[in-house]
């Protein structure tokens, strides 16, 4: 028997399972999801549907939208982010009213994907500490050469004040991390 929860995932699998770009021989957007839902679970055992769907829907189609539509600088920056997150909310709560799930339990969801209510709505914040987690496990590696010490620290502290004061701690017990991104963590 199929649940709404498992509906969903599949639609959003299914969505980004078109994701043109392959990493790990799978599409890039099909992988992120599983590894936030990964993530999740390993994080947050007990997670309510709406946080698991969150999770699973966090760049839902992220490929639609490219950074290379906006201008270059951190205001170009925030503002994809902002349109994509709002994307990534509206997809999401649409697929979710497919599936049956009352009005509040959409809303909900889409304010976190929206990343409203960060540092006050605990799912909220619990999403963000697995966004930071799945980077820090699977992305930051490749990443860290293309930028300067300078710029990583920067990338690493802001990475830091998103989470929560456990999901920091977490993070010091979890990784290795060299100093001073290590001190970042504990600030």
């Amino acid at each position: 028997m199929t649940t709404p929860l498992s509906r969903v995932l599949r639609a959003i699998d299914a969505a980004n399972a078109a994701d043109p770009t392959i990493e790990e021989s799978q599409p890039a957007a099909l992988l992120y999801g599983q590894r936030m839902s990964a993530e999740l679970a390993r994080l947050f055992p007990d997670a309510s549907e709406p946080l698991q769907i969150a999770a699973r829907g966090q760049h839902v189609e992220r490929w639609l939208l490219p950074r290379s539509d906006y201008p270059e600088g951190r205001e170009g920056y925030l503002t994809w982010r902002r349109e994509q997150g709002r994307r990534h909310a509206e997809r999401v709560m649409g697929l979710m009213r497919e599936a049956g799930y009352d009005d509040e339990t959409i809303a909900h969801t889409g304010a976190m994907l929206r990343k409203e209510g960060i540092k006050r709505d605990a799912e909220t914040q619990a999403l963000e500490d697995v966004i930071c987690f799945t980077f820090l496990r699977h992305y930051f590696a490749p990443f860290a050469p293309s930028q300067s010490p300078e710029a990583l620290l920067k990338i690493v502290q802001k990475t830091a004040r998103k989470m929560s004061p456990e999901g920091r701690a977490r993070a010091l017990a979890d990784f290795a991390l060299p100093e001073p991104f290590a001190a970042a963590f504990r600030d």
